[in-house]
C-alpha cells in the first residue's frame, strides 16, 4: 500500500514510518518539526540523541527495507500543500500522528493552549477536507487517547466508543441508541482528541469517509524491533514535567539515584500500553480497513491499568529507590478506578506486552545507556491546572505527559 504518515519523525509516528516500511508498504513521512523546535522553547532534550530527520531517513534507507521519502509540510497551516501532496501520491492509507501530545504542554499558558487547539483540530480537518474535496478513498487511522472517556470510573468497564442506550421519550416509548460515549476531557490536549471524534463522525456519516479511531493509552518504552537496527534510528525517550509520561519520569529518577515522586496519593489509575504494541496495533489497524459507509470504528489501544503507586512501586523494586509523595499540580480526583474493553485488538490475535515482563530491559537499555544525559532540573512539572493555582509557587514534579 501507498501510506502517508502524518507526524512521522515523532515518538509514536517515527517507529511506525519504520514497521510499515519493513513490511513493504511504500511510505511518505509528513511533518513539520515542530516538536523538535517545542524542546528548543523547554530547554529540554530527549534523553536518548535524536538524529536529524534527514539522518534519520537516509540511514533506514541504508537498510535495504522499502525506502521512506519526507514531505515537510505544516498540516494546520499549508492546506494547499498537503492537498497537493495527496492529489500526487493518492494513498491508500493516512496514518494520522500529527497533533501537539503532551497534556501538561496544553496547559501552560495561553499561547500553549491557542497553539494546540489552532494545530490539532485545524490539521485534523485540513486532512479531511482534503481527502473529500479529491474524492479519496483512503483509510484514515487516526491516534487518539483513552484520556477523551475521562477518568471518573466507578467499575463501568468503559466500551469501545460507543455505548447503547435507551431513550424513553415523554409517552413512555422507548427507542435504542448508540451514541458516543460521553467524554470528559481532562486538558486543552485531551478536549481537541473529543473534537477530532465529532469531526470524525460528521465525515463518515456526511462523505463516506473511512475512519478508524485509536483510542491509546499512556505509551512506555522507547524501542521497537526496526529502531534497534542502528543507532541512527534510536527513538525518543522524554521525561521532562511537559512530555515525559509518569513511567519514563521513575525511570530515569530511579536509575539515577532520585526519590520518585508521587503526585498526591498516587492512586490515580490510567491505561498503558508498550511502544512496540502501539506499533504492532497500528499496523493491525493499517491491514483491516473498515468498508465506506460504515460508521467511525473506535478501538481502544490499551494493554493494562495501573496505579501511579503500582508504577512507582514497580520502579522502586527494580531500581532500589524511594518513593516520595509531592502535591499534585493537575486538577483531578486524588484516586479512580479504570476498566477499559479491549477486545478488538485481542480478537485479531494480539497479545500484549505487559510492564511486570519487561520493566527491567526498558531500565537498562535506554536508561543507564544515556544516564549522563539526565537533567533533573526539566522534570518537574510548570503547568498548573486550575486558575487558583497559578499564582503561586511550583507545588510539586512533573506530572508528565499523558495519552502517548
Amino acid at each position: 500500500m501507498r501510506v502517508l504518515v502524518l507526524g512521522g519523525d515523532g515518538f509514536c509516528g517515527w517507529p511506525t514510518a519504520l514497521r510499515l516500511a519493513r513490511a513493504g508498504h511504500e511510505i511518505t513521512i509528513v511533518d513539520n518539526l515542530s516538536r523538535r523546535r517545542i524542546d528548543q522553547e523547554l530547554g529540554a532534550q530527549s534523553l536518548s540523541p535524536i538524529r536529524s530527520l534527514d539522518e534519520r531517513v537516509a540511514a533506514w534507507n541504508r537498510l535495504g527495507h522499502a525506502p521512506l521519502e519526507i514531505a515537510p509540510i505544516d498540516i494546520a497551516e499549508d492546506y494547499h500543500s498537503l492537498r497537493a501532496l495527496l492529489a500526487r501520491l493518492r494513498p491508500d492509507c493516512v496514518v494520522h500522528f500529527a497533533e501537539q501530545r503532551a497534556a501538561p504542554y496544553s496547559m501552560r499558558g495561553p499561547g500553549q493552549k491557542r497553539y494546540t487547539v489552532d494545530n490539532n483540530v485545524n490539521g485534523t480537518h485540513n486532512l479531511l477536507v482534503a481527502l473529500v474535496e479529491l474524492d479519496l478513498d483512503a483509510h484514515l487511522v487516526h491516534l487518539g487517547t483513552m484520556g477523551v472517556y475521562g477518568y471518573d470510573g466507578d467499575g463501568l468497564e468503559i466500551p469501545e466508543g460507543y455505548l447503547d442506550v435507551t431513550v424513553r421519550n415523554d409517552e413512555g416509548a422507548t427507542f435504542a441508541r448508540s451514541i458516543l460515549y460521553p467524554t470528559a476531557p481532562g486538558s486543552v490536549y485531551h478536549m481537541t482528541k473529543s473534537l477530532d471524534q465529532i469531526l470524525f463522525q460528521f465525515y463518515a456519516r456526511n462523505d463516506g469517509l473511512r475512519i478508524t479511531d485509536l483510542h491509546q493509552g499512556i505509551v512506555w518504552g522507547t524501542q521497537t524491533r526496526e529502531t534497534r537496527l542502528d543507532d541512527a534510528l534510536i527513538n525518543r525517550f522524554d521525561y521532562d514535567g511537559d512530555f515525559g509520561t509518569v513511567l519514563n519520569r521513575f525511570l530515569v529518577q530511579g536509575v539515577n539515584g532520585h526519590p520518585l515522586t508521587v503526585h498526591g496519593t498516587g492512586g490515580q489509575t490510567r491505561a498503558f500500553i508498550n511502544i512496540e504494541d502501539t506499533v504492532r496495533c497500528i499496523e493491525l489497524a493499517v491491514q483491516s480497513p473498515p468498508r465506506r459507509g460504515d460508521r467511525v470504528r473506535i478501538i481502544n489501544q490499551l494493554a493494562e491499568t495501573r496505579s501511579v503507586r503500582d508504577i512507582a512501586e514497580l520502579v522502586a523494586g527494580v531500581t532500589g529507590t524511594a518513593i516520595a509523595e509531592v502535591d499534585n499540580p493537575r486538577n483531578e480526583a486524588p484516586c479512580n478506578s479504570l476498566q477499559a474493553s479491549n477486545r478488538t485488538f485481542r480478537s485479531m490475535g494480539w497479545q500484549p506486552i505487559l510492564l511486570k515482563n519487561a520493566l527491567l530491559n526498558e531500565t537498562t537499555e535506554i536508561v543507564e545507556r544515556f544516564r549522563d544525559r539526565f537533567d533533573p532540573a526539566v522534570v518537574p512539572a510548570r503547568a498548573l491546572w486550575t486558575r487558583q493555582n497559578r499564582p503561586g509557587v511550583l507545588r510539586g514534579e512533573g506530572a508528565g505527559a499523558e495519552g502517548r
